[in-house]
């Protein structure tokens, strides 16, 4: 029953967001009411529709969580999302309300080849972490404790007691003095070459952060080989990276693994909790014997 009024909710926000046509901010100018084309399949948050105006082609998401519980801020993220697209990184956000919970964008249309070179998503990573700062940071720690409590009160199983520790253990080593902004979910599902550029989509995690929570986060998400992370961090840094610089990146690795591992815990259907938390702590256990600091 749940599930039916949110799809029921989310149908009727996206009809008031096509109603407010007039206000998308499009150039050319839509000749008329957008209509819509179909649903996007992804988004485990979100839902994502593709609707046209004459020859334009618009994503639209309408929000399947609430912002403020998972620690985001709309406002950043379009905010963000201007500045990206002007640069050439990101689509063109073309209307935005809060109160709707909507976000529009240009539709970009995907080459055949996705997936990016070590040296082309460098350069990605460096364009977003050059983006003018935003009054939002990621806090690690307060997103592992916001993700934690929503675990509690769910009543699910949370992850060890020693994996917790030994998180914790971790996570001095990875505050900064220097925040850049940052995407922090470049994961291929958020990435997208379409005229033969490299594009970021899906901002909505970003803040003002660490920069290598960002290269941890793009460079598992590819699956490189080792020498495929040396490339990626050798153009990133323009040097090669030095010892320093590897336990870095494998410090946020833990981190951002471990905070997938919560997130998926707070979404996941209690008779597949279980499952998700044996397979992703055996996991997170092998990484950690590597790098837990004394």
């Amino acid at each position: 029953m749940s599930r039916h009024i949110q799809l029921a909710s989310s149908q009727q926000r996206l009809e008031q967001t096509l109603a407010q046509w007039r206000q998308w901010r499009c150039d050319p100018d839509l000749p008329g009411s957008p209509h819509l084309e179909r649903r996007l399949e992804g988004g485990l948050s979100n839902h994502n529709f593709l609707v046209r105006a004459a020859e334009q082609m618009f994503v639209v998401r309408i929000d399947g969580i609430n912002p403020s519980q998972h620690g985001l801020s709309r406002q950043v993220e379009y905010r963000a999302l201007e500045s990206a697209a002007g640069i050439g990184i990101a689509p063109q956000p073309c209307y935005f309300n809060p109160e709707l919970g909507a976000l529009v964008c240009q539709h970009l249309t995907p080459d055949t080849r996705q997936a990016p070179m070590p040296i082309e998503l460098a350069r990605l990573c460096q364009h977003i972490h050059g983006l003018p700062h935003r009054h939002h940071r990621l806090d690690l720690d307060d997103r592992i404790r916001r993700y934690t409590a929503l675990i509690k009160r769910a009543k699910k199983t949370l992850p060890s007691t020693a994996l917790a520790s030994a998180v914790e253990r971790i996570l001095p080593h990875c505050e900064t003095s220097d925040p850049v902004l940052c995407h922090n979910d470049l994961l291929p599902a958020n990435l997208m070459r379409s005229g033969d550029r490299l594009f970021a989509l899906d901002w909505e995690y970003c803040a003002m952060g660490n920069p290598w929570f960002d290269l941890a986060v793009a460079s598992d998400g590819q699956d490189y080989s080792p020498e495929g992370i040396e490339e990626f961090l050798t153009a990133y840094l323009k040097r090669p990276p030095d010892e320093q610089d590897w336990q870095q990146l494998q410090w946020h690795r833990i981190i951002y693994r471990y905070l997938e591992l919560l997130w998926h815990l707070v979404q996941a259907e209690e008779d597949s909790s279980q499952q998700i938390l044996v397979e992703r702590q055996t996991l997170l256990g092998d990484m950690l014997s590597q790098a837990v600091p004394g």
